[in-house]
């Protein structure tokens, strides 16, 4: 009977000494929105989307003040050397056009690539947070999937890593 309450008090006392788990959570969101990185990227793409613009757009006026002068010029021209013009701007608009989706795609690509690299360092910062600062899980929320319905404020942990994030020093990850 002695050695039953021993045991059961063994129990106890090793129950006692387990180390609970230390839980927080992010908004994923506005730990993204947040970054300056992210920042600093989407206005690098902006002033590529402005230039991107800009060039296209001097190409369409270069084109349409070609098609003016044709118009202005195939009232004195044969039928055949008019329609002939006109199937070589179709062809020509059609090249434009063609060579404005490539250059879209690829604009489109290039900030896609950029920002999946960024979601990553994002990932991987939270991870070795996680590890230095002793979590034994950060969870990620975003408004529109809402995997933590509640937590409390001290174990919400969006605004520390983007000051951690937004640090130029990102070695000394402390809470």
């Amino acid at each position: 009977m002695k050695n039953i309450v021993y045991v059961v008090l063994a129990m106890i006392v090793l129950s006692s000494c387990q180390k609970q788990a230390k839980i927080g959570y992010v908004n994923n969101g506005t730990v993204i929105n947040d970054f300056q990185e992210k920042k600093d990227l989407e206005a690098k793409f902006e002033i590529k989307k402005v230039a991107f613009q800009k060039k296209f757009d001097s190409i369409d006026l270069a084109f349409q003040n070609e098609v003016q002068k044709f118009q202005t010029d195939a009232k004195r021209m044969s039928q055949t050397k008019a329609q002939q013009k006109y199937q070589e701007l179709g062809q020509k608009k059609q090249i434009q056009d063609q060579q404005k989706q490539v250059e879209a795609q690829q604009f489109q690509q290039a900030f896609q690539v950029e920002m999946d690299s960024l979601i990553i360092k994002v990932k991987d910062f939270v991870n070795d947070y996680g590890k230095k600062n002793g979590y034994t899980y950060i969870l990620g929320t975003t408004d529109a999937v809402s995997t933590v319905m509640y937590g409390t404020d001290e174990n919400d942990l969006t605004q520390t890593i983007i000051d951690a994030l937004n640090k130029v020093d990102n070695t000394d990850i402390k809470e």
